[in-house]
């Protein structure tokens, strides 16, 4: 009988990515992949340590895969992998951790799945993660995840990335296009782009740190790749994000208008001290040419409450700057310390039940301004693209700029797209709508 491997992921799409892509490897060697609440002969728990909250889940998930099965070998990859290898490794149940070279090579490190008396570990020098794996993730088979970069040069004073994925490097033109063209392949109709920083794609493109190509070349050869009708940009640090790719997706066939850009805060002074490459009035300039030329755009912001040296003053000043500006909606993050950063040690440190506060605060201006963006949307017309998954009796789905609608579960719309008219919102913050036509055509 072949042997039942499960993946459980914490953290970025960039996460899902890899995972598939491991994922893919196992069954290559004759495993089953199982769901992770199911009985599996090994469990491979993706980690994350960008916040407090993903390092803490680690060892629930631990738990949760040997109530599934106790004989179970448990192997832990990923960014906390990397970070602090020992510390995972002595977690009860764990028998393997491989950090972030390693883990591309698990299959390599996994023989009768006998039970370790100690997690052994396989970690890496962070420098030594100078090259480059492709990956991709499928879902629901509605949209995939395309990682085209990873790692980071910045120096941000908050962020691990860096020390937990090496530096900056990118995967080459012709690689992402073939992957691209295999997603297609597949039915699939949207790609997300992701990766660590993936405005400074082109970077560490063949092993040098010469750009042979810009995030704007990657972005016109995507939007040639027959069969996917959507292209959509994650997250891409303002400062990478030039005019000329605003302009592009504004006339492109297949990037769609929505953007998600990091602030992190609207206080230039704490900017600085994050370590941040821009200040906020170029970060209003963003926003402002995006709106020029798609004033429909969705455009989303994270945000860091609680920073060293934050006051009550500069929080304001946040709130403020965000409420005044013309976004869509927040992803708020509470700050916590992490080692090796030189937050960590930074003085006036922001008590706990003040970041909090700050956070719902800032929680509660999403809602107001993700409602309003709805709001704006109401008797324009937009094509949804359906999901595969029935959630008490409903399908959902997204517009193009990203407005999240709702109808009665009907099978044959998975995985098609649909011209309709935006009517309603409901109790649950989601939009109903009127079919304004047929399926759109492929």
């Amino acid at each position: 009988m072949k042997k039942k491997v499960a993946f459980y992921t914490l953290g970025c799409k960039l996460n899902f990515s890899e995972t598939s892509t491991i994922a893919r490897g196992f069954q290559k060697e004759g495993f089953e992949r199982v769901d992770f609440s199911d009985q599996a002969d090994m469990y491979v728990i993706n980690t994350c340590s960008v916040t407090e909250n993903a390092d803490k889940r680690f060892k629930t998930i631990v738990r949760q895969a040997q109530k599934l099965n106790s004989d179970a070998f448990i192997a832990a990859i990923g960014c906390y992998a990397q970070l602090k290898p020992e510390e995972l490794a002595s977690v009860d149940g764990v028998d393997l951790v491989l950090g972030a070279t390693e883990k591309f090579k698990i299959t390599d490190y996994v023989n009768d799945l006998t039970k370790n008396d100690f997690g052994e570990v396989h970690s890496c020098e962070i420098q030594d993660a100078d090259f480059y794996v492709g990956s991709y993730a499928i879902g629901d088979r509605t949209r995939a995840f395309l990682k085209v970069q990873d790692g980071c040069d910045y120096k941000c004073t908050y962020c691990t990335i860096p020390l937990a994925r090496g530096i900056s490097r990118s995967d080459t033109l012709q690689n992402v296009l073939k992957n691209a063209a295999e997603i297609s392949a597949q039915g699939i109709k949207e790609i997300v782009l992701t990766g660590v920083n993936i405005g400074d794609y082109g970077k560490g493109e063949f092993g040098n740190k010469k750009h042979e190509h810009t995030f704007l070349d990657l972005v016109k050869a995507l939007d040639t790749v027959a069969g996917i009708r959507r292209l959509r940009i994650s997250s891409i640090e303002p400062n990478l994000l030039k005019n000329e790719t605003i302009d592009f997706v504004a006339g492109s066939k297949s990037f769609v208008p929505h953007f998600h850009i990091p602030l992190q805060s609207g206080s230039d002074t704490i900017l600085k001290l994050m370590r941040r490459r821009y200040l906020t009035d170029l970060y209003v300039d963003r926003v402002s040419r995006i709106r020029s030329i798609m004033p429909d755009a969705c455009i989303g912001v994270d945000v860091i409450v609680g920073f060293p040296g934050e006051t009550d003053e500069q929080f304001l000043e946040t709130y403020h700057f965000l409420n005044e500006l013309d976004i869509s909606y927040l992803h708020v993050f509470t700050y916590s310390e992490r080692d090796h950063t030189v937050a960590a040690v930074m003085e006036n440190i922001v008590p706990q039940e003040v970041r909090k506060k700050r956070s719902k605060m800032l929680r509660g201006l999403s809602v107001k301004k993700r409602r309003a963006f709805y709001e704006s949307q109401l008797g324009t017309a937009h094509t949804v693209l359906f999901e595969g998954e029935n959630k008490e009796g409903y399908i959902h789905g997204f517009t193009e700029n990203y407005v999240k609608v709702k109808a009665p579960w009907n099978p044959e719309l998975v995985n098609t797209l649909n011209l309709i008219r935006l009517t309603e919102i409901d109790e649950d913050g989601l939009v109903r709508f009127d079919f304004a036509s047929e399926e759109v055509s492929a």
